[in-house]
């Protein structure tokens, strides 16, 4: 995977007498993630809301697909006194480009609910809002990912906007991997089940996994689900198979990225944390 230069710009206003070095690995670009560590961490905020980090000092960053290109991170570290020394750190990430994809084909009631569907709709979101909103503390997501299948073809990439039937809908919020209904779906990292099955409008059966620190991957439109909420699953392991459930042409798996209710490309993922792309601060 390749990924456009990357511009960094920061600048540092201390508020106390304790520096830190801060490590940021990963491409700095709209729709990416990338992990990040610094010491002594009492608090981490990412343009003033508060972010998970780990006892170690470890942190994670992404920008959704119009993240604005000025970000500010203010982290408060630790001393003996109990007061912490603030530091702010103003970074430029730079723009992408998005695909306009026209699909055709898709049951009319799925691209035009009738108020009959509302409450499927309602019940959807809700029960992924909430398989999003907690936050395990143990970092799964420092093991790595891989694809969640093996054989694909990529018919739909994250950013894009559809034009569904001509009627132009909100951008991709994930990747589309085609392939042969049944064919299995794995993990693409250890973690914990938060929402198995489903049946939704429009995701069909879903499995959503957490991986740490405000860190989940999704999987749609899946024909069967084998994992339950709550099992705690390793990369690799089969958690159901290819399906068209939903709103679907035809059998595709989505892959989904959120972080801190921010959705990403989940493809950025494969290359979270590799130290060749680290920059210390």
């Amino acid at each position: 995977m390749t990924y456009k230069a990357i511009y960094l710009t920061i600048s540092v206003l201390l508020l106390g007498n304790t520096a830190q070095a801060l490590e940021i690995c990963g491409p700095k670009i709209q729709g990416a993630i990338t992990a990040s560590h610094t010491a002594d961490v009492h608090e981490i905020y990412l343009n003033g809301k508060k972010i998970p980090v780990s006892d170690s000092g470890d942190f994670l960053l992404a920008f959704d697909r119009d993240a604005r290109l000025k970000q500010e991170l203010k982290i408060l570290y630790k001393n003996e006194e109990e007061i912490y020394p603030e530091e702010y750190y103003t970074f430029t990430i730079s723009p992408e480009k998005w695909d306009i994809q026209k699909v055709n084909g898709v049951a009319q009631n799925k691209v035009t609910p009738s108020e009959a569907d509302t409450d499927e709709i309602l019940r959807e979101t809700r029960n992924v809002k909430e398989a999003i909103a907690g936050n395990t503390n143990q970092s799964f997501w420092k093991n790595g990912f891989v694809m969640p299948l093996e054989k694909y073809r990529v018919s739909g990439k994250f950013g894009g906007q559809r034009i569904i039937n001509t009627i132009p809908k909100s951008p991709h919020r994930g990747m589309d991997l085609a392939a042969p209904e049944g064919t299995p779906v794995t993990a693409s990292a250890d973690g914990i089940v938060t929402l198995s099955g489903g049946d939704f409008f429009y995701s069909g059966n879903m499995v959503i996994i957490d991986h740490g620190q405000g860190l989940f991957t999704m999987y749609a439109h899946m024909k069967d689900v084998n994992v339950k909420k709550g099992e705690r699953v390793t990369q690799g392991q089969t958690i159901g198979t290819v399906g068209q459930t939903g709103r679907a042409t035809g059998p595709h798996l989505h892959w989904g990225a959120s972080w801190n209710n921010i959705r990403f490309n989940p493809e950025t993922l494969l290359e979270l944390g590799k130290s060749e792309q680290c920059i210390n601060i």
